[in-house]
């Protein structure tokens, strides 16, 4: 009697043994599948972040060329009473906040820096302030396309370096390559080439006509 107890109950640990065998591997594939769809939804989540980051950064570049192209346009949208200059700075700033905070939403920060990002940004916005000095808010925003009188300018760093606008905005963003992937810096940078291309061509022709006041 105590032999036949004692093999119902062997027989009835083996049986309890299978079946917490059979739950742990059942909690270990809903574990396995719970991890992989939040992996995928992850990943899904990052792609379009990623192509978002994408279109902002690639947003004020239609703005500019249209701009450069339409002065008319955005003169007479602007009306009277408002300098077609400080609208377009306003809307560049948005444009370049949004530009920012796409770069920013795919970069992985570390400090301290690589050693060749202070040499390259501190010139690239020594450059950008600089223009902005000798040009003013009317010379930097197409105010010649918008029919300003802008005066020509041969200080450091004009006549030295072309376009150093576009090169010192170009510097800091190579400067930011051990941040962000570097898809992101390249596709502003062919931005920053192609508005060089535009701009390199001016019709006087099109010029805007100031609205009278």
């Amino acid at each position: 009697m105590f032999l036949g107890y004692e093999g119902k109950d062997l027989a009835s640990s083996s049986e309890h043994a299978r079946d917490d065998g059979g739950v742990n591997l059942l909690s270990t594939l809903y574990s396995s599948c719970s991890n992989s769809w939040i992996l995928a939804e992850r990943e899904e989540r990052r792609r379009k972040m990623g192509l978002l980051a994408l279109l902002g950064v690639i947003s004020p570049f239609p703005f500019y060329y249209f701009l450069w192209n339409n002065p008319q346009s955005w003169v007479d949208l602007c009306g009277r009473g408002r300098d077609p200059c400080r609208v377009m700075a306003l809307v560049s700033h948005f444009f370049k906040l949004l530009q920012f905070i796409s770069l920013f939403s795919v970069a992985t920060l570390f400090w301290p820096p690589t050693i060749f990002f202070w040499p390259l940004f501190l010139f690239g916005q020594f450059l950008n302030f600089r223009v902005y000095q000798l040009l003013g808010e009317p010379g930097t925003y197409y105010g010649v396309r918008f029919g300003k009188n802008i005066p020509w300018v041969t200080e450091f760093p004009f006549g030295t370096i072309k376009d150093p606008q576009y090169v010192g905005s170009i510097m800091s963003l190579l400067a930011c390559l051990p941040f962000v992937p570097l898809v992101y810096i390249m596709l502003w940078v062919l931005g920053y080439v192609f508005m060089i291309k535009v701009e390199s061509h001016e019709d006087p022709s099109t010029r805007a006509k100031p609205l009278l006041s």
